[in-house]
């Protein structure tokens, strides 16, 4: 599992926390499904249900909603021992196995402390169904591969009325939700603003209450990219739970340009075919060149010749050199120190009405930003298109659009 890049995260939840909300709001923020199915064949649970994911709205707003169908008719009770174990036996990552652990065991506490009984003995269906083993396994998982460096979620409402469960009619909120908030210090809102119905459940309490840092308001939001995932219920407003990335905190210092150490590598040839040029600037890319670049000139005896320089760093001029010696005909290379002033980049794509296009962002000195796409990426989506590079990048630029970063801040 590649995680990606680290980025701090607020989870804002206006109508509560539910574990299948918490899923989608995940996979809306390009989660890849796969993640979320891995480790559930790996458990051995991949032929217990269905996992549905649709592009919805609720109460006007978009998002994504998922659905978790149970295939068994008569789903087994297993207790919460045996379900440790086979978490405890399954092959998933070490991080992976805690944060699963961790969450089953923070909802069996609660439900033994509820009821009265060994945490060993909670049943299956009091820790959750299948769906709720869905939503926990992919919400861990789907969080590894965020690899958020924190969490910080919105204080949830609790709700109001009463809640239909196994054991009957039960107040909101519910006994192990509010076991959980007393156990984590977890502070839930209440009153009579809010709809009458189970807002947040014990499977999404359980999940923030491990995986969050915090409960509690952010002093500032910059969001680089929100992921949307609705719940079921229709309420008296939209129901829906935003996972917003925030965008880097860059010091003034860490956008200034950057001098970086180059060597020039240049060779006069004129003894050499066409062919064999663009195979000697082809190998010279490829161990490392940071650009190659041709320019006609006239050398003795009125011979036509190409000036070609490089420019490498430092550290891979050696391996230039080889290339130089084995793959053209010069018999000297000029090499000279020399510098240039870079800016913070980094790599990534935009995501169009036209498709994914690979591009880099710039940082400025002011703190700005923008954005260049790659010639050889955009001339095959305009091809696709069938409009020019000019014409599409263009129309995309008119367009509001996420950059979705690969890496970090580099020059």
């Amino acid at each position: 599992m590649t995680p990606g890049i680290a980025a701090a995260y607020v989870i804002d939840c206006p109508t509560g926390l539910a574990g299948d909300m918490l899923l989608a709001a995940c996979l809306d923020l390009g989660v890849p499904p796969e993640l979320i199915h891995s480790p559930l064949r790996e458990l051995g649970f991949e032929n217990d249900f269905v996992l549905r994911v649709e592009e919805a709205r609720n109460g006007g707003l978009r998002g994504l909603r998922v659905d978790v169908e149970g295939l068994d008719p008569n789903p087994p009770h297993r207790c919460w021992g045996e379900l440790r174990q086979r978490i405890g036996n399954a092959v998933l990552t070490p991080s992976l196995q805690a944060r699963v652990l961790s969450v089953f065991t923070a909802l069996a506490d609660a439900e033994a402390a509820v009821h009265g009984i060994p945490a060993e003995q909670v049943h299956f269906h009091e820790v959750g169904a299948i769906d709720s083993l869905v939503d926990v396994v992919g919400v861990c998982a789907a969080m590894e591969h965020l690899n958020p460096l924190s969490i910080l979620c919105v204080p949830p409402p609790a709700g109001r009325g009463a809640v239909a469960t196994a054991h009957g009619l039960l107040p909101v909120p519910a006994p192990a939700v509010l076991e959980l908030a007393r156990r984590h210090g977890v502070e839930l809102r209440w009153g009579d603003d809010w709809p009458e119905a189970e807002l947040t459940t014990p499977t999404g309490l359980a999940l923030m209450a491990v995986l969050a840092d915090g409960f509690g308001w952010p002093e500032q939001l910059a969001p680089e990219a929100v992921g949307i995932g609705l719940g079921h219920r229709q309420l008296d407003r939209p129901n829906l739970l935003r996972l917003i990335r925030q965008q880097p905190q860059v010091s003034v210092a860490a956008s200034q340009p950057r001098w970086q150490d180059l060597i020039i590598q240049e060779a006069w040839i004129d003894d050499f075919s066409a062919e064999a040029m663009a195979w000697l600037i082809q190998q010279l890319r490829e161990a490392g060149a940071l650009d190659v670049a041709c320019s006609p000139l006239q050398m003795k005896k009125g011979r036509p010749g190409t000036a070609v320089t490089v420019l490498v760093l430092p550290e891979q001029a050696a391996d230039l050199r080889r290339i130089w010696w084995m793959e053209s005909p010069t018999l000297g290379l000029r090499e000279r120190r020399q510098g240039r002033w870079v800016l913070p980049r980094r790599q990534g794509s935009l995501t169009t009405p036209w498709g994914d296009l690979a591009a880099k962002q710039m940082l400025k000195p002011d703190g700005s930003q923008s954005i260049k796409p790659e010639r050889e990426a955009l001339q095959q989506l305009a091809c696709r298109a069938g409009l020019s590079p000019e014409t599409l990048w263009q129309q995309i630029s008119q367009e509001r659009l996420q950059f979705n970063p690969e890496q970090e801040w580099t020059c």
